[in-house]
Order: C-alpha cells, then structure tokens, then sequence
C-alpha cells in the first residue's frame, strides 16, 4: 500500500500562513469579516470545507484573488478522493484506449 504525505487543509493553510503572521485570533479574523467565529473556527479545525462566500470575505479580508481558498480546497478534495479510489481509478481502461468497433457499440 502506497503511503502519502499528510494532505493540509484549507484551514491549517489559513492558521499558518494566513492568520498566525500577521499576528491575529481568530475571533479578529471572524469579526473583521462578520462571520460567526465557530464558522470559521470549524474550517480552521478540519471540519468544515471552505465554501464560497466566506472565500470571497476571507480573499476580500488578505487581498487575495476570488477563489484563492476555494481552488485548495478543490485541490484538497480532489487528492484526497484519487488516495481513497486508487484502486478504482487505475482499472478504469479509457475509452480512447478501445477499439473503434468497440466504442461504436457502445
């Protein structure tokens, strides 16, 4: 069995390298962008996804692109689902790998 890095998520991102340099709590963050701090809190923690509109306050918030938070998280999503089906994925034979008469019956 393969072994993978641990992936980071968006929240652990936003604590680090976000949050932590400039010298804020969470509670600053949450209330400089009117959120409920339990809101932003659970993404911070893992056990929320970043979602739309608190990417748009938090980007808004650091100066950052619209989406910056919502691309890792999409990333995040996406390397954690390839870890998990492997096993699927690497039996799936593409169907330009098939013959044209297959494909046609198809």
């Amino acid at each position: 069995m393969k072994k993978y890095i641990e992936l980071e998520t968006v929240g652990t991102v936003l604590k680090e390298e976000f949050i932590e340099p400039y010298n804020l709590t969470i509670e600053q963050v949450a209330n400089a962008i009117s959120v409920p701090v339990w809101r932003l809190s659970a993404i911070i923690e893992g056990g929320e996804p970043m979602v739309a509109d608190l990417d748009l306050l938090l980007t808004k918030y650091f100066g950052l692109t619209e989406g910056y938070f919502l691309r890792m998280q999409e990333l995040y999503d996406i390397r954690l689902a390839k870890q998990k089906l492997r096993k699927e994925i690497s039996s799936i034979i593409p169907i330009f790998n098939f013959p044209k008469q297959v494909v046609a019956a198809l």
